[in-house]
C-alpha cells in the first residue's frame, strides 16, 4: 500500500505557512475553532438546466456514460473469435459469386471448371498474409494494424498510405457488407428486391444509432450470429458435398430468368479467358481476404497470454475462411449456380436451396442459412464502425486529422468517427445503388495496400530487431508483401474503369491533405509553445486601460459594466462607434438619464460604416504610448434556440478577431444570456439546498447504498467528525497542480456521494497514482482548510478499476 508520511512540523492556530505550500491555507487539526468545518459540496450538486438538444440526446441514446465505465475488457478465444472475425468469414457468403460474375458472360459454363483454381490461388494469398500478420501479432503485442506497424518503422508521414488505405476499405466495407446481407434478404424474400437501396440506407443509419449508444466491440451479442452462420454453412457444405459425391446433386439449368448472358468457352489453360479476364476474377475473388487484419488490430482485446491467443484466434480464422470460401466454390463448380444481374437470389441462396431442396426440414435450413447470411454481413459491417473511429483517433493524435475525432461522446464512443463513417458509406450506397458488383472495384485495393504496408514494415522491423527466428520471420513477410503488393497491381488495372480510379485519384489527394493539416498544427503548436517560459516572466506594464464597447444601453451592457469595474483598471472607456446618428443621440440621452456613474460615454464618428476598422483605431490609440495593457470589452447577447441566433449578428465576434491581434490588447466577450419571460430556468442562488441536504442524509444514513460499504471501517465523507480519525473512500475530483517557484505541496479534493474534503500531502508535488477519476482510501485526523474539513498528510490505497485489474 502506497503512503505518504513526512514530518512536517506542525502550525500554531491561525498560522499560515509559506505562499502555496498547501499549510499556508489555514489548516487546523487538533486545535480549538469556533465553528466546525463544513464538508464540501459534491460538484455537480448545482441547479444548471440542461439544453433541450442534450435532454434529447439523454433519451435516445441514453443517459451519458462515465470515464469509468470505459474498461479494457479482455476477451476469451470464443468470444474474441466471434468479435473479430465477422468482417473476413462473411466475406465467403459472396466471394464465389464475384468470381464468377466475371468469368460467366466470357466463358459460360467453363466459368465453374475455372472457379476452383482461382480459389487455390486465393488461398495462397490467404495463407501468406496470415502468416504475415502471425508476425505482426507477435512484435505489436497492443494493437499492430497496418498504420501502427507502418508508423513505426516508416515514420507518421508515410504512415498516412496506410491509413488513407484502411479508412477507404472501412467504408467500402460498410457498404459492401450492408449491401450483401440485404441481398440475403431479398433473395429469401424476393418482394424486398425494388427496396435493397433503402433498406441498405435504413440499416446503416441504425448501425451507426446502436453504436452511437455504445454496442461494444467486445461483447457475447457478436457470438451467436457468428457461430449460427459458420454453424449453418459447414451442415450446408457438409450435406451438398455427400449429395455431391454419392450422386445426388446435379447441375442446374444455366438458362435463367435475369441471369447474366451465357459467353463461350474456347480452349487453352484460361478454356477462352484472356488474362485479363482472369486477373479480373481473381481480384473479385480476393475480396475474400479482407478484414484479415482485424485480430492485429484487437491484440489488446485478449486474455493473456495476449499474443498467443490472437495467434490462435487468426489461425482458427483463417481455416475458417478457407474451409467455407473453397467449400462453396466447390458446390458451384457442382451446381452451376448462374449469378443475377439484379444480384438477387444470390450464388449462396442458389446453392443452398438447391441442396436443402424443396421439403419442409430443407426449407427450414434455407431460411435460417439465409438468415445467418444477413446477420454476419451486417455484424460485418459494425466492425467498420468498431476499427474506423480509431483509426481515425489514432490520426488525429498524430495531428493528421482534426482534434474532434480524439473526443469521446455521450456513450463513451468516437462519435464523430461513427458519424463521418456513416455519411461517407451512406454516398457511396447512393451512388452505387447499392450493388455489391459495383463496390467490389472500390473494395480490395485498401485492404491490400494496408497488408502491403505491415509487411514491409515488419521487413524493417525485422532487420532493425533481429529477434530470435528474425530471418524466418523476414521470408515470410517479404513473400506477403511482394503477393499483397501484386494483387493491388492487379486490382488497380483490372478494376480501373470499374471504380477503382476513384481510390487512385482519392487516396493521394487524401495523403497529401493529411500532411498538410499536420504541418498546419505542427506549426501552431510551436508558435503556441515557443518562449513560454519567458512570455510569462515579461515584467508587467504600468497601466491597465478597460475600453468598453457599447451598442446600446441595456443589460448586457449594465453586466460588462460591473465586470469592468471589478478589474479594478487605471481607467475606463465606454466607447460607441456611431453608425447610426438615431441611435446614437438615444444612447447619449439614456447614458445621461439612468445616471451610469463615473464613467463617461464616448461616441467616435465612423462615416465609412468600417466598424471593426472604427473600433482597432480606438483601441490602438489607447496601446500606442506602450505602458498601458488594454481590455476591450465586447458584450454579446447570446440568443437560446437556432431561429432566434440567425435573427442577430455577431458583431461582437469579428471586432473580438481583429482586436486581438494587436499587442498588449485582449479582447473580451462578455456574454449575456437573452431568454424570455418565463423561460430563464438558471436559478440565482445555483445550490438546490434542500435537495442536497436531503441526498447527503440518505447517502451517510443509508449504509447498504453507501460507496463506503466494500471496505471495513470506512466511513462517508459526509459522517467525519471535527478533530477525529476517519476512513474515508472516494473518487478524486480535482488535483491542485502548484507553480514551480512555490513550496511543495499537494492538494487533492476526494468526494463520494455524500460530500466531499481535501487531502493535503505537504512536500509533494506530486503522488504516483493520486490522479482525477482514480479511487481511494485516505485515513487520518480531520482538520479544517478555510471551513471546509481536511485531512493532512493521509494514509492512502489505490483501488484499482476493472480496467487495471485486467491489464
Amino acid at each position: 500500500m502506497p503512503e505518504s508520511n513526512p514530518k512536517v512540523p506542525p502550525l500554531s492556530k491561525g498560522e499560515e505557512g509559506p505562499a502555496g505550500d498547501g499549510r499556508g491555507e489555514r489548516f487546523r487539526g487538533a486545535r480549538s475553532f469556533e465553528s466546525q468545518p463544513t464538508t464540501l459540496a459534491p460538484l455537480g450538486s448545482y441547479d444548471l438546466p440542461e439544453s433541450r438538444i442534450y435532454r434529447l440526446k439523454n433519451k435516445f441514446l441514453g443517459k451519458p456514460l462515465v470515464n469509468e465505465d470505459l474498461k479494457g475488457e479482455r476477451l476469451g478465444n470464443f468470444t474474441a473469435m466471434a468479435v473479430l472475425s465477422s468482417d473476413v468469414i462473411s466475406s465467403s457468403a459472396y466471394a464465389t459469386e464475384e468470381i464468377l460474375t466475371i468469368l460467366v458472360p466470357v466463358i459460360g459454363v467453363a466459368a465453374f471448371s475455372m472457379v476452383l483454381p482461382i480459389s487455390i490461388l486465393i488461398l495462397i494469398i490467404l495463407v501468406t498474409v496470415a502468416a504475415s500478420y502471425f508476425q505482426v501479432i507477435k512484435a505489436y503485442p497492443k494493437a499492430g494494424g497496418a498504420y501502427v506497424v507502418a508508423r513505426d518503422n516508416f515514420g507518421p508521414r508515410i504512415a498516412q498510405i496506410a491509413a488513407v488505405a484502411i479508412m477507404i476499405d472501412y467504408t467500402i466495407t460498410v457498404a459492401v457488407s450492408v449491401a450483401a446481407g440485404v441481398d440475403a434478404i431479398s433473395s429469401a424474400v424476393p418482394a424486398l428486391a425494388p427496396y435493397n437501396l433503402e433498406l441498405s440506407l435504413l440499416f446503416v443509419l441504425v448501425l451507426a444509432y446502436g453504436n452511437l449508444r455504445g454496442i461494444k466491440e467486445a461483447g457475447r451479442l457478436f457470438a451467436l450470429p457468428a457461430y449460427f452462420f459458420i454453424l449453418n454453412m459447414f451442415v450446408m457444405l457438409g450435406w451438398g458435398i455427400y449429395k455431391a459425391l454419392s450422386g445426388q446433386l446435379h447441375p442446374l439449368s444455366t438458362h435463367v430468368p435475369g441471369g447474366y448472358h451465357l459467353g463461350h468457352p474456347g480452349s487453352g489453360l484460361l478454356m477462352g479467358a484472356s488474362l485479363f479476364i482472369f486477373l479480373q476474377a481473381f481480384a473479385n475473388g480476393g475480396s475474400a481476404v479482407t478484414g484479415i487484419e482485424a485480430v492485429s488490430n484487437g491484440v489488446s482485446l485478449f486474455r493473456a497470454p495476449q499474443w498467443k491467443n490472437a495467434q490462435r484466434v487468426l489461425m482458427y480464422m483463417a481455416i475458417i475462411l478457407g474451409t467455407l470460401f473453397f467449400g462453396l466454390s466447390i458446390l458451384a463448380s457442382y451446381i452451376h449456380p448462374v449469378p443475377r444481374i439484379s444480384g438477387t437470389p444470390t450464388v449462396i441462396s442458389v446453392i443452398a436451396k438447391t441442396v436443402y431442396g424443396s421439403s419442409t426440414f430443407g426449407t427450414v435450413m434455407y431460411y435460417l442459412l439465409q438468415i445467418g447470411t444477413y446477420l454476419i454481413l451486417i455484424f460485418a459491417a459494425n466492425t467498420s464502425f468498431n476499427g474506423f473511429p480509431f483509426l481515425v483517433s489514432f490520426a488525429a493524435e498524430d495531428s493528421f486529422l482534426p482534434r474532434q475525432f480524439l473526443r469521446r461522446g455521450h456513450r463513451l464512443s468516437f462519435s464523430n468517427g461513427i458519424i463521418l463513417l456513416t455519411v461517407i458509406a451512406e454516398v457511396i450506397l447512393i451512388g452505387t445503388n447499392a450493388s455489391v458488383n459495383a463496390l467490389i472495384g472500390l473494395y480490395a485495393i485498401g485492404v491490400f495496400t494496408g497488408f502491403t504496408m505491415a509487411g514491409t514494415g515488419m521487413l524493417k522491423h525485422h532487420l532493425r530487431e533481429k529477434e530470435p527466428g528474425y530471418k524466418r520471420g523476414f521470408v515470410v513477410n517479404l513473400i506477403a508483401s511482394i503477393l499483397s503488393f501484386i494483387v493491388v497491381i492487379v486490382f488497380l488495372v483490372t478494376k480501373f474503369t470499374q471504380g477503382a480510379w476513384v481510390v487512385v485519384v482519392v487516396g493521394p489527394i487524401l495523403v497529401y491533405l493529411f500532411i498538410r493539416l499536420n504541418r498546419q498544427y505542427v506549426a501552431e503548436e510551436e508558435r503556441l509553445e515557443g518562449d513560454v517560459a519567458l512570455a510569462c516572466e515579461v515584467p508587467v506594464l504600468r497601466k491597465h486601460k478597460v475600453i468598453l464597447f457599447v451598442e446600446e444601453l441595456d443589460l448586457a451592457t449594465a453586466r460588462a459594466l460591473q465586470y469592468a469595474r471589478t478589474l479594478v483598471p487605471d481607467e475606463i472607456r465606454a466607447v460607441h462607434i456611431e453608425l447610426d446618428v438615431k441611435v446614437a443621440r438615444k444612447l447619449e440621452s439614456d447614458w445621461s438619464r439612468l445616471g451610469v456613474r463615473r464613467i463617461d460615454l464616448e461616441v467616435v464618428e465612423c462615416s465609412d460604416r468600417r466598424i471593426r476598422r472604427a473600433a482597432l483605431d480606438v483601441v490602438a490609440e489607447a496601446v500606442s504610448p506602450g505602458d498601458a495593457e488594454v481590455t476591450a470589452l465586447l458584450p454579446r447577447r447570446s440568443y437560446p434556440g437556432f431561429f432566434r441566433r440567425i435573427l442577430h449578428d455577431r458583431t461582437a465576434d469579428s471586432i473580438a478577431r481583429v482586436l486581438s491581434q494587436l499587442p498588449h490588447v485582449n479582447a473580451t466577450i462578455i456574454p449575456f444570456q437573452v431568454n424570455l419571460p418565463g423561460k430563464d430556468r438558471l436559478r440565482t442562488s445555483l445550490r438546490r439546498k434542500n435537495e442536497t441536504e436531503n441526498e447527503i442524509k440518505r447517502a451517510v444514513g443509508n449504509t447498504n447504498t453507501s460507496p463506503t460499504s466494500d471496505v471495513p471501517g470506512a466511513i462517508a465523507i459526509g459522517s467525519v467528525v471535527y478533530r477525529r480519525p476517519a476512513k474515508v473512500v472516494g473518487r478524486v475530483k480535482s488535483v491542485r497542480v502548484q507553480s514551480l517557484d512555490s513550496i511543495a505541496s499537494l492538494a487533492v479534493r476526494l468526494e463520494d456521494s455524500s460530500g466531499g474534503l481535501m487531502l493535503v500531502f505537504p512536500g509533494k508535488r506530486r503522488v504516483p497514482g493520486i490522479e482525477p477519476g482514480k479511487r481511494l482510501i485516505a485515513q487520518g485526523t480531520v482538520g479544517d482548510i478555510d471551513g471546509h474539513i481536511a485531512i493532512m498528510n493521509p494514509t492512502f490505497e489505490l483501488l484499482a478499476s476493472e480496467s487495471d485489474a485486467s491489464d
